[in-house]
């Protein structure tokens, strides 16, 4: 059983999917040594992630690992449906999301994913854990484990975890190094900007862009932004990451002052509400709006509509809503995450070592299923390592080794100065 939107899509989804894999060795390479070990034979994996064509990827080496995979989307907007009827037709793997679904049929698809009955899940956002503890009790006492991707997700897991109410173990494959110093730093800051790119065609060189927090991937969409010549702000709420972000040259200040003379201004803070009512008042006319944050709810959309007089849409994923002194603000995206709703996501590149995390972690549970306790993990330093080591070698880079000498020096606190 699948719910996709159109199965005719499948020929034009498999191509885009093979010409992703071109930009996943790592992947690849687990996908074909994989399918001779079968470390997950019969497993059943139930992944709530945003069907892209590296979702895919990873969805067939879970597969080739002996896994038995369903997927559902963690993003109402972020489905590509070539992808998903690729998926079922021609890989056989079952997926039920359709791009622009409802909330109702969101989680109606979070339900058949769990239907499967998983034994592991890979979340993107902690949508899938969060059911199953609040709806499917009945399914926990099979669990093994969950790996979870995003810094929403994970801020969500501790929160469960700190309330005693997470009932097996989670590995938070976002704050691998291998995640979060690549995919939330250049994936996000190149397929967020490639995002707002898309959906409006204005040039950011001399506009001022407001960053609204400097976590990874605030720190890759300011780089990315100041690369294509936008003069950036950066605002924040951590003393520490608001000095980086002065040190790294950006200009740091309130966001009720950057409000009043941004051009753009981007959220990637996974909290709530962080664009609020006193600076839409404040915002100058014409301010485009946009999230990279999991969830739609950093912008304040119902404020949003209740001081507008009318909203109209001029472009496909741009809606412009008229206040009543007459400026106009511009929301991208419906306030959802945009580089996957107006654009395709992150590169393949890195999200070839994000995936290659969730595939050797889930493996890692499986191995670990009767020792890792109820809580969230982190990623073993080894896994890290060998996935960095893998990348390394794709790319056709080389790095020395230490020698036994300076090894043992190392180790040693006999020798000083």
């Amino acid at each position: 059983m699948s719910d996709i939107k159109d199965p005719s899509l499948a020929t034009t989804g498999a191509s885009r999917i093979e010409w992703a894999l071109r930009e996943m060795p790592v992947i690849h390479g687990l996908m074909q040594s994989l399918a001779d070990e079968r470390p997950l034979e019969g497993i059943r994996i139930s992944g709530c992630l945003h069907i892209t064509t590296e979702t895919a990827n990873l969805a067939r080496t879970l597969k080739a690992a002996g896994a038995e995979v369903v997927l559902c989307a963690s993003n109402p907007l972020s489905t590509q449906d070539d992808v998903a009827a690729a998926l079922v037709s021609k890989y056989e793997i079952p997926v039920y999301a359709v791009r622009g679904e409802s909330t109702d049929v969101y989680y109606q698809h979070i339900q058949a994913a769990l239907d499967h009955r998983p034994q592991l899940t890979m979340d993107d956002g902690a949508d899938l854990v969060s059911e199953l503890h609040k709806t499917r009790t009945d399914l926990l006492d099979g669990m093994i484990g969950g790996t979870e991707e995003t810094t929403t997700g994970v801020i969500r897991l501790r929160a469960m975890a700190r309330d005693k109410a997470l009932r097996f173990p989670v590995i938070a494959v976002n704050d691998a190094m291998t995640k979060h110093l690549f995919d939330n730093r250049y994936g996000t800051g190149q397929s967020a900007l490639d995002g707002i790119i898309r959906a409006t065609n204005i040039l950011l060189a001399g506009k001022t862009f407001t960053v609204v927090g400097y976590g990874w991937c605030g720190r890759g969409v300011a780089m990315r932004a100041a690369g294509l010549g936008a003069n950036v702000i950066v605002t924040e709420v951590d003393a520490l990451r608001a000095l980086e972000a002065s040190m790294d040259g950006y200009r740091v200040m309130p966001l009720i002052d950057a409000a009043i003379q941004s051009d753009f201004i981007l959220t990637v803070t996974g909290n709530k509400h962080v664009i609020d009512e006193t600076h839409m008042r404040v915002m100058k006319d014409g301010c485009v709006l946009a999230n990279a944050g999991h969830f739609n709810v950093e912008i304040n959309i119902p404020v949003l509509e209740g001081l507008s007089v009318s909203k109209s849409r001029p472009r496909p994923m741009v809606d412009e809503y008229r206040l009543a002194d007459g400026r106009h603000l511009c929301l991208l995206a419906e306030g959802r995450l945009v580089n996957l709703a107006a654009a395709e996501g992150h590169p393949s590149a890195v999200m070839d070592m994000s995936f290659a995390n969730q595939v050797l972690c889930a493996i890692y549970m499986f191995h670990n299923r009767d020792t890792l306790q109820a809580a969230v993990h982190a990623v073993p330093l080894e896994i890290d390592e060998e996935i960095a080591r893998l990348k390394l070698t794709a790319m056709g880079r080389r790095i020395d080794q230490l020698t036994a000498n300076q090894r043992h020096y190392l180790s040693s606190w006999q020798e000083g100065t």
